[in-house]
């Protein structure tokens, strides 16, 4: 006699237990979202060390320009000085070029100006065309020889320190020809 055999499986018994599925999938899923976590930590890691990179290259920057100016507010109280001292040159250049005090004030002047151009002080060129940026219009006068808007002459000296204006120069702009008005 043969053994009885049992009954086919229903459908139910050959899918597994709901319990067994998910902690089937549960170790791919954890192994996806741990992964996804590694990258979002790994990219927060990398801006990070990029903020700090720009961080760093910001404070390098910024001492370079404190030493760079540093002595700016000092040079800038300087110019007035050097100014009286040129004029008072003048003055005794005037009265006698060849006499010892005019050439000792020469010397002491060339020593000032040497000293500021180590300092990184440029005197500004104020000829030519009218600069907002680094001349300062202090009035017109007419002139048939230098075109309107074009620089006259300077009354006063501009410098720079570096790439920073410390002082604008100073200059009369040019109104251009006198018109003759006609009387006919």
């Amino acid at each position: 006699m043969s053994e009885p055999q049992s009954p086919p499986a229903s459908a139910e018994e050959t899918v597994a237990d709901p319990e067994q599925a998910e902690t089937q999938e549960a170790p791919a899923d954890q192994l996806n979202q741990a992964l996804l976590e590694a990258a979002q930590w790994k990219e927060v890691a990398l801006r990070t060390a990029a903020e700090l990179d720009n961080y760093r290259k910001r404070m390098a920057r910024e001492m370079q320009d404190t030493a760079r100016f540093a002595n700016a507010g000092l040079l800038e109280s300087l110019l007035p000085v050097l100014d009286n001292f040129e004029y008072g040159l003048n003055a005794a250049k005037t009265e006698n070029e060849k006499s010892n005090l005019y050439r000792g004030l020469s010397m002491v002047l060339k020593q000032v100006q040497d000293f500021l151009r180590d300092q990184g002080v440029e005197e500004i060129n104020a000829s030519g065309k009218f600069d907002p940026n680094v001349h300062e219009a202090m009035t017109q006068q007419p002139s048939g020889t230098v075109p309107e808007g074009g620089i006259l002459y300077q009354t006063r000296k501009g410098y720079r320190l570096h790439d920073r204006l410390l002082r604008p120069a100073s200059v009369v702009l040019s109104g251009g020809a006198v018109r003759k008005k006609d009387n006919g």
